[in-house]
């Protein structure tokens, strides 16, 4: 980048020049009013061309790889559920920087996004490629990279929209059914039954059954026949971390039918007594879930 000066009236400018703008084609300039002494405006002009050229060095030489793993995934793990992160992480690490990583942050073209989704869902090694969702959510999170770097300056568009994404191929509608009677008890009485009852009864899908037939995540309420599904466990790298859910509906409560309170009602009592014997102190949750 240059810096000269210009006049308007009595007072003086330095003009810097940054080139030419990559989507209009048009030249790019910034004007900083300097005061009415012409000295003045060439030293801002100087000393602000040289700050803007050793910000552009750095930014010139940024691979896409860099600024995923060393900027952008950093900055991401302060505002998203670990889980939502870990799923970032891993996609960054399996699929964006074995293709793209050397590649420079401002030589990033469309082509190369689309070789990227192409070798993705097909593998010319002979493996089997991506789900479209798979590589549709790849793209996904290429594109909020990059919206992050035009929003920091480091580049000057989001080329991931232009590049022809994934498509996602449309689920065949078919016509569900619901199970028969002696088709969920068959299904129910192979383990985990609990949870599967409690699906059978109450119409929650599989993860919201299993944890809530799992104490203290669940609040069972015996006298009022409801279920109260209040946090869950997401396994991250082997570790379990609980979460409160992403929306207001994952945190709720379900009326119960006198079976699944009976089922539900003996599979805690089980619980606690196999806690009790493996010396579990199972005092707090239960004293905690009578308050409630």
């Amino acid at each position: 980048m240059k810096g000269y000066v210009a006049r308007k009236g009595n007072r003086w400018y330095a003009v810097v020049y940054a080139g030419v703008d990559a989507i209009s084609g048009r030249e790019r300039r910034s004007w900083h009013a300097a005061g009415t002494e012409r000295a003045d405006a060439e030293r801002l002009a100087a000393r602000l061309a040289s700050e803007r050229n050793g910000r552009n060095d750095s930014a010139r030489s940024l691979s896409f790889g860099a600024f995923l793993t060393s900027r952008w995934l950093p900055g991401k793990r302060l505002v998203l559920a670990t889980s939502t992160y870990d799923g970032y992480r891993r996609n960054v690490e399996r699929h964006m920087l074995p293709a793209l990583g050397r590649v420079r942050l401002r030589q990033l073209r469309p082509h190369h996004l689309e070789a990227l989704y192409e070798r993705l869902l097909h593998p010319i090694d002979g493996r089997a490629g991506l789900a479209p969702k798979t590589a549709y959510e790849v793209h996904l999170v290429i594109r909020g990279a990059l919206s992050d770097a035009v929003r920091r300056g480091l580049v000057s568009r989001n080329v991931a929209l232009v590049a022809h994404a994934p498509r996602l191929r449309s689920i065949p509608k078919v016509e569900q059914q619901a199970w028969t009677a002696e088709e969920s008890k068959r299904s129910c009485e192979r383990p985990p039954g609990t949870a599967c009852f409690l699906r059978s009864g109450s119409g929650v899908h599989r993860d919201a059954a299993q944890r809530a037939a799992r104490p203290p995540l669940g609040h069972f309420d015996t006298n009022a026949a409801t279920l109260s599904i209040n946090r869950g466990l997401v396994a991250v790298d082997y570790e379990l971390h609980e979460t409160r859910g992403k929306t207001a509906n994952a945190r709720r409560r379900i009326d119960l039918d006198p079976s699944t309170v009976s089922v539900l009602s003996a599979w805690r009592t089980w619980q606690g007594a196999e806690q009790e014997a493996a010396g579990v102190d199972t005092a707090g949750w239960m004293s905690t879930r009578r308050r409630r």
